[in-house]
């Protein structure tokens, strides 16, 4: 089993911390903040408060030893000291021997430094939930997105009416949008054509027909799954 430590227990923390709990991984939850300590105690393996920049104090709990550390402290608190003390955070991570290390960043430029001084990872929750959102509301018909690389993803579709009964090769989807079809789980509609509901088909073939509302999985870049009508 992962051991997680969570240093910083505002509104991201905090979810990400009882989320990792709740599917069953040992999750440190560390804040200098009492009673946000008090909040979350019952709700993963250790809440304790503490001062993260303090190395001795990390040791002290055993984050030295965790998997995986996330820094998800505000950089607005305390006048910009948020900031310093978690730029002051990863570094002891990485002193320590931490070898994964994510950074919770509010803009690019606090990403660079974070990586710089040793995050391996950085996220930015506010950056990209307004990306997700922007991909929502212009490609409504994407039901799900999974990023894999920059600029490419894995996404989910309800096929139209116009997909019913037309095969694979009919709809050429990866000729006229670039786009290619990864996997189809049976829809609804398959009842009727002697298909079982919720049949996958991992490797759609050329003459494999698709009914409406089949479930497709298809890849490509962002910009031409934008183009994808359906």
């Amino acid at each position: 089993m992962k051991r997680f430590a969570v240093i910083g227990l505002g509104r991201f923390g905090k979810k990400l911390a009882i989320a990792l709990a709740m599917s069953g991984a040992e999750v440190i939850a560390a804040d200098k903040d009492r009673d946000e300590i008090e909040l979350i105690r019952d709700q993963v393996s250790l809440a304790v408060r503490l001062d993260s920049t303090d190395e001795e104090a990390l040791k002290a709990q055993g984050i030295d030893k965790v998997d995986v550390a996330i820094v998800g402290i505000g950089q607005g608190e305390g006048g910009g000291k948020g900031f310093e003390s978690a730029i002051l955070t990863v570094v002891n991570l990485r002193q320590m021997g931490v070898k994964q290390i994510y950074a919770r960043a509010e803009d690019l430029i606090a990403g660079e430094v974070f990586a710089k001084v040793g995050a391996t990872e950085v996220i930015y929750p506010e950056i990209e939930s307004a990306q997700r959102w922007a991909y929502k509301l212009i490609a409504p018909q994407i039901g799900e997105k999974i990023d894999f690389a920059p600029g490419y993803s894995l996404a989910r579709i309800k096929a139209p009416g116009s997909f019913n009964d037309k095969t694979v090769m009919d709809l050429q989807l990866r000729q006229k949008y670039n786009i290619n079809l990864v996997a189809i789980k049976r829809g609804e509609h398959a009842k009727t054509k002697k298909q079982e509901k919720g049949q996958i088909i991992n490797v759609p073939m050329p003459n494999t027909i698709i009914y409406q509302d089949d479930i497709l999985m298809v890849a490509g870049s962002d910009a031409d799954l934008l183009q994808l009508k359906c």
